[in-house]
């Protein structure tokens, strides 16, 4: 009987072992497919029962330099930073400073928005306009001048703006609103912003390795140890990505926008499993008040709010693989995700300093993880065919669009991405505002190209005849 009961437990362990191996494998054949698509360049951590299922790091944390990306390198966490302020109000709520219903002007009392509450920042449906539409003009009388939390409500006040809507009436995810909240933890504890983060979550997390970066110096251009930098494509005809703090027009915005509470924290991939299982742990929060944050916040009709988000957290809607509850992050050049799933304790935090799909990424790292199929990645023809189009001319790029058609294995053809394409060789759209670059004749071929690969699409026909317009061919436009 004892050894009936020995080889039970040994083949259940043997199972348990192969499961494992397979997942781990799974996981690790999607990322290397990632990569080899050049479609991630980060950290990945995929943890189960607070035990690592799988860890590694791929491609470069400056591409100048040729510095590799590795396990302990710091990254831009951008707005997982949201969740460390969430957090910070959430405590002062269960110490009995404040109540998430009461408005904010009660604790900012020049706040002129009486109808806004702290719970309609924390769940995205204040109505309030970002804070551009504050301080874009005072920014253009004074390029030189660095705004920070202190101008904030002084800026308010003098350019006052309507509401997008009346609060809790819709959502839509906005940084102001944790811009106010950080304000509100400063006045409700006494206590710098910056500090209150440190002594009542990062130092009980033991998260040694995160820390405030103010954004004006992530983008400053300065030399930054163990650190990974963001990176931009300037075109989808481009094969190398550049540093976002070399383009003139990031480094100028973000020289004016010093607010800190929604994006300024940079930390590591262990480091913010630290922060996840403190969660568990209810070392920071009680369990009864992550569960109240991890429900939709509903709007004024009775309805969640489209978004899902709860106190500080988004919440998937699909409960397939238990309750998810996550937050994103996404900055010029980069984006992170912490997912959470916190029905079977798994989570799976990933970043990438060169593209703007973590969160894509981590969901189907979640599904590998919970051994669910998913696509692999493949690489985009588009892509391809608009690089050799301008390095190697018409018949190169032709050439090679007909032998990765029939490659349907490892290549994808993608209608809007052609579309994009011929756009960008256009220089219509032009969001670093850089040196204009017009490319009219590739523009030209690339969406004829793609009128032959897509004949039924009337937006097909109609980029081309807007190419052609920008080209000076009026009647083949017509």
């Amino acid at each position: 009987m004892i050894k009936k009961v020995l080889a039970s437990c040994l083949m259940i362990f043997t199972a348990l072992f192969v499961l494992g191996q397979s997942k781990q494998k799974a996981i690790d054949d999607y990322c290397k497919a990632l990569v080899k698509n050049q479609q991630f360049s980060g950290n990945v951590l995929v943890i189960e029962n607070n035990k690592i299922v799988y860890e590694n790091s791929f491609g470069y944390a400056d591409y100048t330099t040729k510095t590799l990306n590795t396990v302990n390198i710091r990254f831009p966490i951008a707005s997982i930073s949201k969740i460390f302020t969430a957090t910070a109000i959430l405590q002062l709520k269960e110490k009995g400073r404040l109540n998430i219903t009461d408005p904010v002007s009660q604790y900012l009392p020049e706040f002129p928005y009486p109808e806004v509450t702290i719970k309609h920042l924390l769940s995205h449906t204040s109505g309030l306009p970002p804070y551009n539409a504050f301080f874009d003009k005072a920014r253009k009388e004074n390029p030189d001048k660095t705004f920070t939390n202190k101008d904030f409500i002084p800026g308010i006040v003098a350019n006052k703006q309507p509401l997008v809507y009346q609060p809790g009436e819709k959502g839509n995810y906005d940084n102001i609103n944790f811009l106010v909240l950080a304000l509100i933890v400063e006045k409700v504890s006494g206590m710098p912003y910056k500090n209150f983060i440190e002594k009542n979550i990062l130092q009980p997390a033991g998260m040694a390795e995160t820390s405030l970066f103010p954004l004006p110096e992530q983008f400053d251009g300065r030399k930054i140890k163990d650190f990974a930098f963001p990176h931009v494509y300037l075109h989808s005809y481009e094969t190398t990505p550049v540093k976002s703090n070399s383009i003139p027009y990031v480094r100028e915005y973000w020289h004016s926008y010093g607010f800190n509470g929604f994006a300024d924290y940079v930390s590591t991939v262990r480091d913010l499993w630290k922060f996840d299982n403190a969660l568990y742990k209810n070392t920071l929060l009680k369990q009864q008040t992550l569960e109240e944050a991890f429900v939709p916040t509903k709007l004024n009709s009775g309805e969640n709010n489209s978004d899902y988000f709860g106190l500080g957290w988004e919440i998937e809607k699909d409960t397939s693989l238990g309750k998810l509850v996550y937050h994103s992050g996404a900055a010029m050049g980069l984006s992170s995700n912490i997912l959470r799933n916190i029905t079977k304790r798994q989570t799976v935090i990933i970043f990438d300093n060169a593209h703007f799909n973590a969160h894509e990424n981590a969901s189907k790292l979640m599904m590998l993880l919970n051994g669910v199929s998913v696509d692999m990645p493949k690489k985009s023809i588009a892509k391809l065919y608009g690089h050799t189009l301008l390095s190697k001319g018409t018949i190169a790029a032709n050439e090679i669009l007909e032998k990765l058609k029939k490659d349907t294995a490892n290549y994808y053809l993608s209608e809007d991405e052609m579309n994009t394409l011929g756009y960008d060789f256009m220089g219509n759209s032009n969001p670093y505002h850089l040196p204009e670059q017009h490319f009219y004749k590739q523009a030209v071929e690339t969406l004829k190209t793609n009128v032959n690969l897509f004949p039924n699409s009337w937006n097909a026909y109609d980029s081309y005849a807007e190419a052609l317009l920008a080209d000076g061919q009026k009647k083949e436009a017509i």
